[in-house]
């Protein structure tokens, strides 16, 4: 076979492999979409939260959320009241407590077990319906102690953002041991850590008295009926 011959032939294959090649993408392409991981689609979508799957899973953490009036042993103060708080705030909570950011032994432990998914969906289980701003309460006048405190809790308690906690009702000494973990560390959110930190004793005092008397305000979600419930 002489010299040209041969490159005829070569060049005759490299078009036939070419020509194949550009059949062949789109065929490629969608295959190599169909093999696509799973995590990539994932990945687009965000999570959101099923309250339903929530009540299902939070039957232990209705055994102190779910007690009006329930203290926390030691240190002695009331559980904090959950219905009607932001889902988000509640979110962002319990990954602290999960991720070391809040210093709690028992939440901690409880939150450590919990999915993404799941801190999502037992927040939307206890938050229920959120309170929505109703502008500064009639005839209340914010102490001066909480005037920075309203730029982001609202002068109505109400959180202006979904990632900001309502404090509206809340229990007064939960409000004051909250203000005192930021304020020693105990709690690591830069920015409540940096106002707390200048916030003397009767100050967190006042504070807390002034948000934790505003209506409307917080719940507690009632725990369902077991035979050792005492209703």
């Amino acid at each position: 076979m002489t010299r040209g011959a041969r490159f005829a032939g070569h060049a005759g294959l490299a078009l036939a492999i070419a020509a194949a090649c550009a059949f062949a993408s789109p065929a490629c392409a969608q295959a190599a979409a169909a093999t696509a991981p799973p995590a990539a689609t994932a990945a687009a979508t965000p999570l959101v939260g099923n309250p339903k799957h929530g009540k299902a899973i939070s039957y232990t953490c209705l055994g102190c959320h779910g007690i009006d009036g329930y203290k926390n042993a030691y240190p002695n103060y009331s559980v904090p009241e959950l219905e009607g708080q932001h889902p988000e705030y509640l979110a962002d909570a319990l990954h602290g407590y999960r991720d070391g950011d809040r210093a709690h032994l028992t939440m901690h432990s409880q939150a450590s077990t919990l999915s993404d998914q799941d801190i999502l969906d037992i927040a939307a289980y206890f938050a229920g319906k959120p309170l929505t701003s109703t502008g500064a309460p009639a005839g209340t006048t914010v102490p001066p102690a909480a005037t920075l405190c309203v730029s982001c809790h609202g002068s109505d308690g109400v959180g202006i953002t979904p990632n900001y906690p309502t404090l509206a009702g809340q229990h007064e000494d939960y409000l004051v041991r909250a203000l005192d973990e930021y304020k020693k560390g105990g709690r690591k959110n830069p920015i409540m850590k940096g106002f707390a930190s200048n916030l003397k004793d009767e100050d967190i005092d006042v504070i807390a008295h002034y948000f934790s008397h505003l209506k409307p305000s917080l719940a507690t979600e009632e725990r369902p009926y077991t035979r050792l419930t005492a209703h």
